[in-house]
Parts: structure tokens; C-alpha cells; sequence
């Protein structure tokens, strides 16, 4: 059985996946003049959703009643698999910007379209670069647009959550936006990091937490503190 799965992904699934992905990021590139609009929005949803569905993995989705797609919000997720991006990008029901390393700038097509949608990409190995790169992302959140940011940094080897950086909290106490954990389990299972296809009959959830008034803590760090101990709450 999981010989014919991985089969599948190889042959079908991921072909597909291939064909989906150039057709949306033309698509996105085309709709730069509403790049903050509903269309922009509607053909990402559909690129990650179909993702997951020609991999066959199925995923339970939480919490959407505890945000207000009309409010910015920053979003702090654990980072246990590539698969995580479909999911939030799929699921989540509100307009965001990315906050991503700037290597995915140079997948073909993909990183355009990303640069289009105005994602922002930040160098990691200059501190002043990934300063402008906080700048920038702050004069995005209006009107409803907000920022999904992965606070480790980079997807867990082992399953277990890493330390968490400043950046996402620092943009929140800076811009006076509330903080949503959001917990992603079962990806680390379902595709590991080095694991080159999706292990069978993965089942997968988004929980989508409630928003935390990131100024009632005294310091930065009692905010980090507790909104890593709300992402571990929500994957049980």
C-alpha cells in the first residue's frame, strides 16, 4: 500500500502539483493590479488547497470562529513541515503577508508571484537587511491585512517546537496588533524535513487560537513565554 502511494505522488500527484503551481502564480502575477484584493486571495486558497487534495491528506481545521478576517492580527505558527504553507495559506480566512526567507525568491515563477502578492522576503544573514525587511511589513498591516511569521525560524528536525525569535513580537508591540497561535500538528509525521514524499494515511490540523493583547505583558519575553505555551496547547 505505501508503495502504490508514493507511486501515486510521484506519477500523479506531484506532476499535478507542478501544473497547478505555474498555472496560479501566472495567474497571480496577472492579478498584481488587486494584489490586496479577493481574486489574488481566491487563487492562492485554491493552489494550497489543491495541494493537500492531490496528496490525498485530509486536514481538520479549528478555531476559525476566534478571528475577524476584517482585523490585522500577526500570526505565530510552529514549523514542522513543508506542508505546513498549504495549510495556513488554505485554511487560514484571513488576508496575510509572509514573512519568508529570501531563498524562496528564486523558485521559478513561484517567487515572482510570491514578490507580486507582496510577500516580503528577508535576508537572515544581515541583520539590517531583515531590519528594513520588519519595516516594511509594518506598513502593510491595515485595513484587515495582516502577517503570518514562523518564530523558529526554520522547519524542527526532531517534531519538537524550537526557540522562538522576537521579530513576529516585536511588530506586534510595535503596531499594537493583537497575536493569534496558530498550532500545526500531525506534518511533522505526515512529511518530516529530508523526507522527499508524504508518508501514507497522514491526518493533519490547524487550530486556530484566540487573540492575545500582546501589550498586557511587562517585557517581550513573558509575551514569547506565553504564546509558545498557547501554539503547544493547541496541538492537543
Amino acid at each position: 500500500m505505501k508503495v502504490l502511494y508514493i507511486l501515486y505522488q510521484y506519477l500523479i500527484g506531484f506532476p499535478l502539483i507542478i501544473v497547478v503551481t505555474l498555472f496560479t502564480a501566472l495567474l497571480t502575477i496577472i492579478c498584481f493590479p488587486w494584489r490586496n484584493g479577493k481574486l489574488p486571495r481566491t487563487v492562492q486558497v485554491f493552489w494550497s488547497r489543491s495541494v493537500l487534495w492531490l496528496l490525498l491528506v485530509p486536514i481538520k481545521v479549528t478555531g476559525r470562529e476566534n478571528v475577524d478576517p476584517k482585523q490585522s492580527y500577526v500570526f505565530v505558527a510552529n514549523h514542522q513541515s513543508f506542508l505546513d504553507v498549504f495549510a495556513v495559506y488554505g485554511w487560514l480566512p484571513n488576508n496575510f503577508k509572509w514573512l519568508m526567507k529570501k531563498e524562496l525568491r528564486k523558485i521559478p515563477f513561484v517567487g515572482t508571484a510570491c514578490a507580486v502578492a507582496g510577500h516580503i522576503f528577508v535576508d537572515r544573514s544581515n541583520p539590517r537587511a531583515a531590519m528594513d525587511s520588519l519595516k516594511y511589513i509594518k506598513a502593510q498591516l491595515h485595513d484587515g491585512i495582516s502577517t503570518v511569521i514562523f518564530p523558529e525560524g526554520t522547519r524542527t528536525k526532531t517534531g519538537e517546537m524550537g526557540r522562538f525569535k522576537q521579530g513576529a513580537f516585536k511588530i506586534a508591540m510595535d503596531m499594537e496588533l493583537p497575536v493569534v497561535p496558530l498550532s500545526l500538528s500531525g506534518f511533522f509525521d505526515a512529511m518530516p524535513r529530508h523526507q522527499f514524499y508524504v508518508s501514507p494515511r497522514a491526518r493533519v490540523q490547524l487550530h486556530i487560537g484566540k487573540p492575545v493583547d500582546i501589550n498586557q505583558f511587562e517585557d517581550i519575553n513573558e509575551a514569547m513565554a506565553c504564546l509558545k505555551q498557547q501554539v503547544e496547547a493547541g496541538l492537543k
